[in-house]
């Protein structure tokens, strides 16, 4: 509920995003709103886990400013995600079937990018920071939230659920195509520690690290429609 009324509040504000000209340097600068949404690969590149990359989908709103006779353009945009990721375990710490216990964690983005104008309207380098704000890791399953993490003797799938809800992330990214249409794609550095909140749950990390460091990582391939 809270993502969506956050989406809401971005695309009415957006709505007020009109057309303005500018009379310093007699060129007009032209706003507008743009719609995206794409397919996700996500991670979290950690040494205390073994990892596998899941799938995921977002989409979201952008509010862009078009500066002609300059060499690069900007936009403020907020994008909700849902990602999934594996995290090596087993039924319990004496047994020797490994499995993946797959999870997904939804988050919200909000972005400041600058896009380098490479060929002006046809193609754009995007870079520029990100503040994030996700949920819990939640289960895809029932039923393996008592399996143990692999690397430790009794840390659960259910203790590590708990992770870091506000992260800082980088963007770099590239997009293609004409004025109103463009394919995009985007890679997302988290710089901030994911798994830092675990160090504070006085967790059973016997057989292993007590230190948790992971940063997430995030390809997104998808499309822009810009009015």
């Amino acid at each position: 509920m809270k993502f969506k009324q956050s989406f809401l509040l971005v695309a009415i504000c957006m709505c007020f995003v009109t057309k303005s000209f500018s009379q310093r340097g007699n060129y007009r600068i032209s706003n507008g709103i743009g719609i995206f949404g794409g397919v996700t690969k996500f991670d979290v590149s950690t040494n205390n886990f073994i990892t596998k990359q899941g799938d995921g989908f977002l989409g979201g709103l952008l509010a862009t400013v078009d500066i002609p006779h300059r060499w690069y353009n900007m936009s403020f945009g907020m994008q909700l995600s849902e990602s999934t990721i594996g995290i090596l375990g087993k039924p319990n710490s004496s047994s020797t079937s490994d499995e993946f216990i797959d999870y997904k964690m939804f988050a919200a983005q909000v972005a400041l990018l600058g896009h380098i104008k490479v060929i002006p309207d046809h193609f754009t380098i995007d870079v520029g920071p990100m503040l994030q704000y996700n949920g819990k890791l939640e289960f895809k399953e029932k039923g393996k939230e008592g399996y143990v993490i692999n690397n430790y003797n009794n840390l659960t799938a259910e203790d590590i659920a708990d992770i870091s809800q506000f992260n800082l992330n980088g963007a770099i990214g590239a997009s293609v195509g004409i004025k109103n249409l463009k394919l995009k794609a985007q890679y997302i550095y988290g710089f901030t520690n994911i798994l830092k909140k675990l160090e504070n749950q006085e967790l059973d990390t016997a057989g292993g690290n007590s230190r948790f460091k992971g940063n997430q990582t995030m390809l997104v391939l998808g499309a822009l429609v810009s009015f």
